[in-house]
């Protein structure tokens, strides 16, 4: 019948789904979206503010609960029913699942094609890097999460926040290019193989240039550098290195030591922190590094 529709459950016009959430274009018309999303326990989620005032979203939550970080200066839980509403947000807003949650979200701005046809697309690269190093599974999904807690630490804005979350997902996407005979190697890399290695942040960011997400690039080309001029590609110091990288770097190094190797065992979290303290000043941010800290301590994963 013409202007009236009937769907059964289960259809979509197209489908976002990956390890953290699942989310369902129900409507797209009039640039107006509906979306039905579907998001882990455990998981990290935010609503950020819109470049556009006149922009409404509408989140009910169908099932489970939400716990909102930032309200009013307190944290607050929301469940089955209750519902929240964003227009002329001035800060980003970070939530956290305590619960398996399903949401119904409408939105009077377009945005879920971008999710869909750019990031997901490069996030499927990602899983395929870690499906090849049998010891890095979810390693990006834990470096975007410490990155994130040092970026509120540190106050970043909206536009930062968004850039800082998404590269650290895609910071080792160049390794697609890496053979995976020298991911999984046992024994010290060759000079050769360390050169290959070395080429991962450029490939990457070569990779996303391609892309709508092309801002990206300078962060996951720099994730490697070092204060000190000592890392890749460029040697950078300082603050020649953007303040995104420097976070990426701390993370990207606390996960891969406290994660088992097939040359070593994991580090316990503590030893590791102390690994990257007393690098500081000369490797990592000193103000990151000390951020990082507390992060750490509130997450109970240190004394």
């Amino acid at each position: 019948m013409k202007g009236f529709s009937i769907n059964k459950a289960g259809h979509s016009l197209e489908q976002v789904n990956n390890d953290i959430t699942k989310i369902d274009l129900l409507v797209n018309s009039s640039g107006m979206e509906i979306m039905h999303q579907f998001i882990d326990k455990d998981k990290m989620f935010y609503i950020y503010p819109s470049a556009h005032p006149g922009v409404m979203e509408f989140y009910y939550i169908l099932s489970g609960k939400i716990r909102c970080e930032d309200y009013d200066g307190e944290k607050i839980e929301v469940g089955s029913g209750d519902y929240i509403c964003s227009q002329g947000l001035e800060e980003a807003i970070h939530f956290k699942t305590l619960e398996e949650v399903t949401l119904l979200i409408i939105s009077n701005e377009e945005s879920f094609f971008h999710i869909s046809e750019k990031l997901n697309s490069l996030r499927n690269v990602t899983d395929t890097v870690e499906a090849k190093d049998r010891y890095t599974a979810k390693h990006s999904q834990r470096v975007a999460e410490y990155s994130v807690g040092i970026a509120r630490k540190l106050k970043l804005n909206t536009d930062h926040l968004k850039m800082l979350t998404r590269a650290a997902f895609l910071h080792d996407i160049g390794k697609i290019n890496v053979p995976e005979e020298i991911l999984n190697k046992p024994g010290k890399l060759t000079d050769e193989e360390y050169e290959i290695m070395k080429r991962h942040p450029v490939d990457g960011a070569e990779m996303v240039e391609q892309t709508y997400y092309k801002d990206l690039a300078p962060i996951i080309h720099q994730h490697h550098e070092r204060i000190n001029g000592s890392g890749y590609p460029d040697g950078l110091k300082g603050d020649e290195i953007l303040i995104e990288a420097k976070i990426i770097a701390v993370s990207d190094t606390f996960d891969a030591l406290t994660e088992d190797r097939v040359y070593r065992k994991a580090w316990t979290p503590q030893s590791a922190l102390e690994e990257i303290k007393a690098h500081k000043g000369d490797l990592y941010d000193e103000t990151v590094v000390d951020l990082f800290e507390q992060v750490l301590r509130e997450e109970g994963k240190i004394d």
